[in-house]
């Protein structure tokens, strides 16, 4: 099985595009949530590997739950799915733990590399 990952975007097409391109790479997506305070409970129950997560969501947002999931696992990584023009939000998040960001509309490519970048830290 490949890497387990949780998919966390308040778009269900985006987390449908993100489960295709992971699929299709051999990535295994254990989990979705539509937004951070889902996010947040589902790590707690299937402890992904990995989570891919929007920055602005309905309930809680990407940064609040990068901060909670990062107090019940500092290990967790975490890469940040974030619209042009959120830089300030994308430093934040990095700043609160997640290891690495994607930029939407996102290329499947640039998705597999901060997978593999993110993949490559724990060797």
């Amino acid at each position: 099985m490949g890497t387990k990952i949780l998919i966390v975007d308040d778009a269900s097409f985006m987390r449908m595009m993100l489960r295709n391109v992971l699929s299709s790479h051999g990535y295994e997506v254990v989990g979705e949530a539509e937004n951070g305070r889902l996010a947040v409970k589902t790590y707690q129950e299937i402890k992904p590997e990995i989570v891919l997560i929007d920055l602005i969501m309905p309930e809680m947002g990407g940064i609040e739950a990068v901060k909670k999931i990062i107090e019940l696992d500092r290990d967790a990584k975490i890469i940040i799915c974030s619209a042009m023009g959120q830089q300030a939000l994308v430093v934040e998040a990095m700043q609160a733990g997640a290891r690495d960001f994607i930029v939407k509309p996102f290329q499947p490519s640039s998705v597999i590399e901060a997978i593999q970048k993110v993949e490559r830290e724990e060797e």
